[in-house]
């Protein structure tokens, strides 16, 4: 097994829990070098893989100012971490990720956030158990202040929304939130079941489809590298199905267009 050890105390149990499963395992820490204390996350890291008696493969990367840190910092870590790598996500992540979804517009699909299963194997548990079993073990993790900062729209999320929210419903939100999570990954796989029958270049099949299983044909075809377009450019995509327009933009320099009833995606010029 591959585990992500950032060295903060989810990851940490994550890896204490699966050497305690007997499984085999390799700890991944990725140094981003956004602050200038970065090095000492990676001595932590270090350290927890020596006690937990696992061997740590450390990684550093560049991610650079600009726009968009948290999207960019999560491409960089993607492109270094195993494919299958297991992270120590819990359920309080989970919450905050659909709020965050929600806040963005998302449907079903983004609603179900993360996928329980091989990669994200402790989504049940929450942030107060994770910090007590490493409390239990006597393992000091790491504290990373930059997820204090409220530049970060999760931070944000987590210090001031989920609370607000748990004093609005009167309680605990995050099972509740989950638990949407859970009920829109159920409908949002059955609607792509029904989707992956439908031919997304036939401008006639899903000009007379569905609308939600059009969408979700159209997303299917259109995603690259895992990025999905957005809504309004599937919604852009399906005017050119209908006849309403002839071609459309989708990004990436690239467009759809429809000849014969045909839809395909050309490469725009220039």
């Amino acid at each position: 097994m591959a585990c992500a050890l950032s060295g903060g105390p989810d990851s940490t149990a994550l890896v204490a829990l699966a050497v305690r499963a007997g499984c085999e395992v390799t700890a991944h820490h990725v140094d981003h070098r956004l602050r200038p204390d970065s090095g000492d996350d990676a001595r932590v890291a270090r350290h927890l893989a020596a006690a937990l008696g696992v061997p740590l493969v450390s990684h550093t990367v560049e991610v650079g100012a600009g726009p968009n840190l948290e999207a960019r910092a999560r491409d960089v870590r993607r492109a270094v971490l195993p494919g299958q790598v297991m992270t120590g996500h819990t359920a309080d992540d989970q919450a905050e990720t659909v709020l965050l979804r929600l806040l963005r517009g998302a449907g079903s699909t983004g609603l179900s956030a993360m996928e329980p299963g091989h990669r994200h194997p402790i989504l049940g548990l929450r942030r107060a158990e994770t910090r007590a079993l490493c409390d239990h073990l006597g393992l000091t993790t790491a504290i990373d202040p930059t997820n204090t900062e409220p530049r970060f729209l999760r931070n944000r999320v987590r210090a001031e929304l989920l609370p607000l929210l748990d004093r609005l419903a009167g309680r605990d939100m995050v099972p509740l939130l989950t638990r949407t999570a859970d009920l829109a990954r159920d409908d949002s796989q059955l609607l792509d079941e029904l989707a992956s029958t439908l031919d997304p270049t036939d401008a006639r099949a899903v000009a007379t489809a569905p609308r939600p299983l059009a969408r979700r044909a159209v997303r299917r075809w259109l995603t690259v590298d895992g990025y999905p377009p957005d809504a309004a450019t599937v919604d852009r995509v399906l005017g050119v199905a209908e006849g309403r327009v002839v071609a459309c933009e989708v990004g990436a320099g690239r467009r759809v267009e429809r000849s014969r009833q045909r839809l395909r995606v050309v490469e725009c010029a220039g």
